[in-house]
């Protein structure tokens, strides 16, 4: 699978290496002397990648890296590079999410199968994010109304009880739930349902019922 990989390593002759091996295996490549070089060119996480990332770097390290990706909302793939594992190490940073965690020197099989799942995942986290980000924008451009009916129906308030909750006819309720269902792009209550659980806007309505 195609796909751009980040290499963030501080020992320049390492970077050169990995970068002369995945493009000959045909992989776009960039690469960066510390994590701040790589935050300074943010990657976009709408094209398939992963980052290499080393773990002990000068003034930032591989995990705080990782954790500071993670707070702006990266869903790029880290497979962390290490001459010194330590095993709390490790499982700390799996445990924040890292695809995998090689020991150099790695060879070049190695490499590419980590790098090859790490990518695949990727296609998969991204797909998904996009599709929660189309339910978003969809929710988004409800009214306050059809927001209203839009969180008593997903709890599966019949139209006469939403009706009752909010002051108005069930001909009033029927209509913003013909609208809502319009704007929401879905065919069934079903279809309602799922989309609000995906998105946890069906677990924060059910904490406020």
């Amino acid at each position: 699978m195609p796909g751009f990989v980040h290499i963030v390593d501080d020992d320049a002759s390492f970077r050169t290496a990995v970068e002369r091996r995945l493009a000959k295996a045909g992989y776009g490549v960039a690469s960066y002397a510390s994590a701040e070089h790589l935050l300074d060119r943010f990657p976009s996480d709408s094209v398939l990648g992963c980052i290499l990332l080393d773990v002990r770097m000068l003034e930032m390290s591989g995990p705080e890296l990782q954790e500071r990706l993670s707070e702006l909302g990266s869903t790029l793939p880290i497979i962390f590079l290490t001459a010194h594992p330590d095993i709390a190490t490790v499982v700390r940073a799996l445990k924040a999410g890292a695809e995998d965690f090689l020991t150099k020197p790695v060879s070049s099989d190695e490499l590419l199968r980590a790098i090859e799942q790490a990518i695949a995942g990727h296609s998969s986290t991204y797909r998904e994010k996009t599709r929660l980000d189309i339910v978003r924008t969809h929710i988004a451009t409800l009214t306050p109304r059809e927001r209203q009916v839009f969180e008593l129906v997903i709890r599966g308030q019949t139209n006469k009880h939403v009706a009752r909750a909010l002051g108005c006819t069930e001909r009033t309720i029927k209509a913003h739930r013909h609208s809502l269902m319009e704007k929401m792009q879905v065919q069934s209550l079903a279809e309602l349902v799922s989309a609000a659980e995906r998105v946890g806007v069906l677990s924060a309505a059910g904490q406020t019922a």
